[in-house]
C-alpha cells in the first residue's frame, strides 16, 4: 500500500503530466479532488456531529452520503407523517482535503465545483470563505478560488455541510419528501482550470436542419480574438469551420450558423456531434471548448401536441430517482448506462425525475437515446424566490445542451413557485415548456393517477395536450404492466395525448450500515418499495409485461391451426423509425415426449429471417414467412425482433397445437396387464390402478387420499368449486372396460365431475359446470356469483413439501387477470422461494414462486417423494402455486395482492385482477369482474385434467 505521502507526490506528477498533454490544446483541465463516482472515492478527513461513529475525527470516501458510509442516522422524508417522528435527524458534517496546485497555474482561472451536496455548503480554501453558503442539495454549483489559491505548494479545503438548511423553502422542497433524506458530498468535487482569456459556458440551440444558435458566456476577451466554431460527427467526419470575430472586454456572445446534412436527434436515432469552439488571437489558440450536442427541432403546439423534428410524440415513460443500496444518491457512470439501458430494453423512450439526475446520465440518455423531462426539485412544497432562481439558473447552466432533455418541470404536486417559471426560459434559447407536475397548467395537462375514464372535460372532451407525469403506481407488485394495456390503449385514443410517466422505477431500498444481523435493507416498508425493479435492479415480472404492451412492434391477435400460412399483421408503434431498419426471425422449437419428466427443454426445429416490408410509423401491414414442412412437428413457434442497434425488441410466442394434443403427448402411458378397479363403501369410493390408489369421500365428493404404494401425496380437499357454489346431488361408480370411473354429481353451479382411473395408474378429471345449473332441492342461494373474480377448483397440499416446479406454459413471471403480457410459452423451471415483491431484499429471488401462471399445459410439482404431474387437455387454464406471503412492514394505503381463493393448488379460468393506487373500479375492462350468462341449451363449461401421481 502506498502511503498519503506518496498518493501526493504521484497526484502532484499525474498533474504535470496532465499539464504537458494538454497545454498545447488550451482546453479547461479538470483535476479530481475527490474520486469521480462512489464506486472509485478518495478518502477525506470527516468529523460528524450527531449519531453514529460521530464527534470524532475519522476518514469518509468522497463522494459518498455519509450515512452509507457509517456517520449520522438515516431518515425518511416522511418522518412528519407515516414514521410518527418528532424532528428528523440534522447531523452536519465537516470535511478536510490537502491538495496541491503547480505553479503553472499561477496565471489561470481556478473554480473549484461540486456536483451536488446534500444541503447546506460552506466552502473555505485554506481559511477563506470561498463565496455564500449554498443551498438546495441537487445542484452543481462553483466558486472561483484563483485568489485563494497557494500556487506551487499545499493547500487546504475545508468543507462543512449541513444536513439540513437554514433556509425553510429548502426544507420544505427537499426535505419533507417522499425519499430517503441523506447528508454529504455525494457528487464528485473537481478544479477547472483555463486560461484567463477562456469560454465560461454555452447554451446551444442546434435545429433538425443543421442551423443553430450560440449563446457564449466570456471572460476576458483581448483585441483581435476571434472564433473559430466546427463540428465533427461520432464517426470523425468533420463539416467546415466558421469564424466569428469578438470585440475585447465582451462576456456575452450570440452566433449563428448552419450545416448541410445534419443527421437529426432523436430517441430512436441519438445521433451525436462534437461542437468545437475555439478562441484564437492572433491566430494562436487561446482557448478550446467542446461539448456534444444533438440536432433536434422542438415544438410546443397547445391544443395539438409535442412535436420533434416534425413528428408528434407519444412519451412512453418512467420515474427514476438516482439511487443505488450502497449509495445512496451517489451514483457511477456505470449505473447511469444499466439504468438507460434497462428502460430502453423495456421500450420506453421518456424519463422523469423529482431533481436534476447526475450529469453522466443525462449524456448516456443523449448517446442511447431518451427523451427527459429535468426538473427542480420540491416536492409538495416551493423554493422561495430568491433560492429557485439561483437553483434554476444552475440546473439550466449544466443541463441546457443536452438534447435529451425535451421540458422542464418546476416542483412536483404543488411544489411549484410561479415566479422562478421566467427564469427557466431567461436561461435557455431553445425555449423548452416548462410543467407544472400533476397540473392542468399552461396547456399542458400532466394530471396523476388519472382513472381509465377520467374526467369528460379534462381527456373525453379536453382541450389541453394531456401527459400524466406519474401513473400506473407500482407500490410491491401493483401498477406497472398491470392494467396498462388498457389505460395505454384508452389514452392513445385522444389525439391530444402525448405519453405517461409511470411511478416508478426502482425499489429505494438502502443497505443499512448501522444494522446488524441478517436484514439489511431498509426499504421503510412500502414507502420506498415503489420500482418495477428491484435496489440493484432485479427484474419484476411488470418489467416484461411493459416491454411486451410498448413493444414498437405490436402483433395483432392470432392462434396458430391447421390453416395457419405464416402471415400475421404488425403495426409500426415507432415514432420516427421505419420497420425495415429492424430485423425478425422465427424459431420451431420441439420437445421430447418425456421433457416433464426429465430434465430436458425443447429444441430448435427449425428457424429462418421475416422480411419487413416498408412500414411507416402507424402503419399496419402483413409479414410472412414460408411455413416449414416440419413446422407441426413442433410445440412452440417463436418471433424475435430486433431494432437497428441489434437490440432485442421482444420475443413472442404461440403454442402450434391445442391442449389435448399435449395432454397425449406428453403424459407418459405405460403397459400393464391388470385392469384398474372400484370400490364404493358408506365413506369413501376407491380407486386403484397399477400401483396408484385414490379415495374419495363419499359424504364431500373430494379427494381423501392419494397414495402410490405406501407413499401418500398429500393432495387433498378438493375438487371445491371457487367462484360458484355447488351441492353434492349423489356419486356414481361404474367399470368401462379396463378403466373405473367414478362421477360426482352436484346441483347448483358445478353440474359433474367424472373421475377415470386408467389401468397403468393415470387419472384423468373430467370436470363440466354451468350446465343446465340449477338451485335444486335443499339448495340454498345463487349458484354461481355475479362478479366473478376467480372462478376454478382448488385443493389442499403441503408447502413445506415444495422444493420447485417445471411447467409448460406461459412463464417465467406469475400473472394476474390485468397483466398476462410479458409471459411467454415455453418449458419453464424454477426453485421454490418465498419472495414478498418490494420486501426481500435479503434474498431477492426472480421469478416468484408462488401466485397464478397462465396458460399451463403440463406441470410437474417437485416435493419429494410426494411429487405429481398434471397435464391440461383445457386451452387458457390458469394454475394457482399457493398463496404469496403478505408484506411485513406495508403502510395503510399499499395494495401489494388481492385476495386468494381457498386452498394452495388451483387450477381456474379466472383469477384475480392487480389494483393500483386506484380501486378496481377506476381501472379498465381487464382489470373488472367477471359476469357469467347461463342460458338453456349452454354446453356448459369443461376443465380436462389428467393427473399423474406415479413415481
Amino acid at each position: 500500500m502506498f502511503s498519503n505521502y506518496t498518493i501526493k507526490i504521484l497526484f502532484f506528477i499525474s498533474i504535470h503530466l496532465f499539464i504537458i498533454q494538454t497545454s498545447q490544446a488550451q482546453k479547461t483541465d479538470l483535476i479530481y479532488l475527490s474520486g469521480k463516482d462512489f464506486e472509485h472515492p478518495v478518502q477525506w478527513d470527516f468529523y460528524c456531529t450527531d449519531g453514529n461513529n460521530s464527534k470524532v475525527w475519522s476518514k469518509i470516501n468522497v463522494p459518498s452520503q455519509w450515512e452509507l458510509e457509517g456517520f449520522g442516522e438515516y431518515t425518511y422524508g416522511r418522518w412528519y407523517k407515516e414514521l410518527n417522528q418528532k424532528e428528523p435527524s440534522k447531523e452536519e458534517g465537516f470535511y478536510k482535503y490537502e491538495f496541491e496546485i503547480p505553479l503553472d497555474y499561477r496565471n489561470k482561472n481556478v473554480l473549484i465545483a461540486f456536483g451536488g451536496a446534500m444541503t447546506d455548503t460552506e466552502v473555505k480554501i485554506n481559511g477563506k470563505i470561498a463565496g455564500a453558503i449554498h443551498q438546495g442539495g441537487f445542484y452543481e454549483f462553483k466558486y472561483d478560488i484563483s485568489s485563494l489559491l497557494k500556487f506551487g505548494s499545499k493547500n487546504i479545503l475545508e468543507v462543512h455541510v449541513w444536513k439540513h438548511s437554514a433556509n425553510k423553502s429548502v426544507n420544505n422542497a427537499e426535505r419533507r419528501a417522499d425519499w430517503w433524506l441523506f447528508g454529504g458530498i455525494y457528487r464528485p468535487v473537481w478544479l477547472e482550470v483555463s486560461p484567463k482569456t477562456h469560454i465560461q459556458n454555452i447554451a446551444v440551440n442546434p435545429k433538425m436542419d443543421g442551423s443553430i444558435t450560440v449563446d457564449l458566456n466570456l471572460q476576458d476577451i483581448p483585441k483581435n480574438t476571434l472564433l473559430e466554431v466546427s463540428l465533427s460527427g461520432k464517426n470523425g467526419e468533420n463539416l467546415p469551420a466558421f469564424t466569428f470575430p469578438l470585440k475585447a472586454k465582451t462576456t456575452k456572445e450570440t452566433i449563428t450558423t448552419k450545416w448541410n446534412n445534419i443527421k437529426p436527434w432523436n430517441p430512436e436515432t441519438p445521433n451525436l456531434y462534437n461542437l468545437k469552439l475555439v478562441l484564437k488571437q492572433n491566430g494562436t489558440v487561446v482557448h478550446q471548448y467542446d461539448k456534444k450536442i444533438g440536432f433536434r427541432t422542438l415544438e410546443f403546439k397547445k391544443k395539438d401536441g409535442i412535436y420533434v423534428n416534425g413528428t408528434k410524440i407519444i412519451m412512453k415513460g418512467i420515474n427514476r430517482h438516482s439511487f443505488w443500496p450502497e449509495g445512496g444518491r451517489s451514483t457511477s457512470k456505470r449505473i447511469s448506462e444499466l439504468d438507460v439501458k434497462l428502460i430502453k430494453d423495456m421500450n420506453m423512450n421518456a424519463v422523469r425525475g423529482h431533481y436534476p439526475p447526475d450529469d453522466h446520465f443525462l449524456q448516456v440518455c443523449d448517446s442511447l437515446g431518451l427523451f427527459v423531462l429535468n426538473e427542480l426539485a420540491g416536492w409538495q412544497n416551493s423554493y422561495d424566490t430568491e433560492t429557485g432562481t439561483k437553483l434554476v439558473k444552475e440546473m439550466v447552466t449544466r443541463d441546457v445542451n443536452h438534447p435529451s432533455v425535451i421540458i422542464w418541470d418546476n416542483g412536483n404536486e404543488g411544489g411549484w413557485n410561479y415566479n422562478v417559471d421566467k427564469v427557466f426560459t431567461e436561461n435557455d434559447p431553445q425555449k423548452r415548456i416548462v410543467i407544472h407536475p400533476w397540473a392542468d397548467f399552461d396547456g399542458w395537462d400532466t394530471h396523476h393517477y388519472p382513472t381509465y375514464l377520467t374526467g369528460m372535460h379534462r381527456f373525453n372532451s379536453g382541450e389541453n395536450v394531456f401527459f400524466p407525469t406519474e401513473f400506473m403506481h407500482g407500490t410491491y407488485d401493483n401498477g406497472h404492466g398491470a392494467a396498462l394495456e388498457d389505460f395505454w390503449n384508452r389514452y392513445k385514443e385522444s389525439p391530444l395525448f402525448a405519453g405517461g410517466f409511470m411511478w416508478a422505477m426502482l425499489d429505494e431500498a438502502v443497505k443499512r450500515s448501522d444494522w446488524k444481523g441478517e436484514q439489511k435493507f431498509d426499504s421503510k416498508g412500502s414507502l420506498a418499495a415503489d420500482g418495477i425493479l428491484g435496489p440493484h435492479r432485479e427484474k419484476e415480472g411488470s418489467y416484461f409485461s411493459v416491454k411486451e404492451i410498448w413493444a414498437p412492434i405490436q402483433f395483432q391477435s392470432k392462434q396458430i391451426t391447421d390453416a395457419f400460412d405464416g402471415a400475421f399483421l404488425i403495426t409500426n408503434d415507432y415514432l420516427f423509425s421505419n420497420l425495415n431498419s429492424c430485423k425478425m426471425e422465427f424459431k420451431v422449437l420441439k420437445s421430447e415426449n418425456d421433457v416433464l419428466y426429465t430434465n430436458k427443454t425443447a429444441q430448435e426445429i427449425s428457424s429462418g429471417k421475416i422480411e419487413i416490408p416498408s412500414i411507416e410509423p402507424g402503419e399496419t401491414r402483413k409479414i410472412k414467412f414460408d411455413v416449414p414442412q416440419n413446422f407441426y412437428e413442433g410445440d412452440i413457434l417463436s418471433i424475435t425482433a430486433f431494432d437497428q442497434f441489434e437490440k432485442e425488441i421482444y420475443t413472442w410466442t404461440w403454442p402450434i397445437h391445442k391442449a389435448a394434443f399435449y395432454a397425449s403427448k406428453f403424459l407418459a402411458v405405460q403397459n400393464t396387464k391388470a385392469k384398474a378397479s372400484v370400490a364404493k363403501s358408506d365413506s369413501e369410493i376407491t380407486l386403484k390402478g397399477n400401483n396408484v390408489t385414490v379415495v374419495i369421500n363419499t359424504s364431500t365428493g373430494e379427494l381423501q387420499k392419494i397414495s402410490n404404494k405406501t407413499v401418500v401425496i398429500p393432495l387433498t380437499n378438493g375438487p371445491r368449486p371457487i367462484g360458484m357454489k355447488a351441492k353434492l346431488k349423489d356419486i356414481q361408480i361404474s367399470q368401462e372396460g379396463e378403466k373405473a370411473v367414478c362421477i360426482v354429481n352436484y346441483s347448483g353451479g358445478l353440474s359433474s365431475i367424472k373421475w377415470i382411473m386408467e389401468a397403468d395408474g393415470r387419472l384423468k378429471m373430467e370436470l363440466l359446470a354451468l350446465k343446465n345449473a340449477s338451485g335444486g332441492e335443499g339448495f340454498d342461494g345463487a349458484f354461481f356469483e355475479d362478479k366473478i373474480n376467480a372462478f376454478g377448483i382448488t385443493f389442499s397440499f403441503p408447502e413445506k413439501e415444495v422444493t420447485g416446479i417445471k411447467w409448460f406454459g406461459r412463464g417465467p413471471y406469475r400473472v394476474w387477470k390485468n397483466r398476462i403480457k410479458g409471459t411467454t410459452f415455453g418449458f419453464w423451471e424454477k426453485e421454490y422461494n418465498n419472495t414478498i415483491t418490494g420486501e426481500s431484499f435479503e434474498n431477492l429471488i426472480y421469478p416468484e414462486f408462488k401466485g397464478y401462471h397462465a396458460n399451463v399445459l403440463g406441470a410437474n410439482l417437485k416435493a419429494g417423494i410426494s411429487s405429481f404431474k398434471v397435464f391440461s387437455e383445457s386451452d387458457n387454464l390458469f394454475l394457482r402455486l399457493f398463496t404469496p406471503d403478505l408484506p411485513k412492514n406495508g403502510f395503510s394505503g399499499s395494495y401489494p395482492q388481492p385476495d386468494f381463493p381457498e386452498g394452495d393448488i388451483s387450477f381456474m379460468y379466472e383469477i384475480p385482477a392487480m389494483r393500483d393506487f386506484k380501486p378496481l373500479e377506476q381501472q379498465g375492462p381487464q382489470s373488472q369482474p367477471t359476469n357469467i350468462r347461463i342460458k338453456k341449451g349452454d354446453d356448459g363449461i369443461r376443465m380436462d385434467l389428467w393427473f399423474d401421481f406415479r413415481f
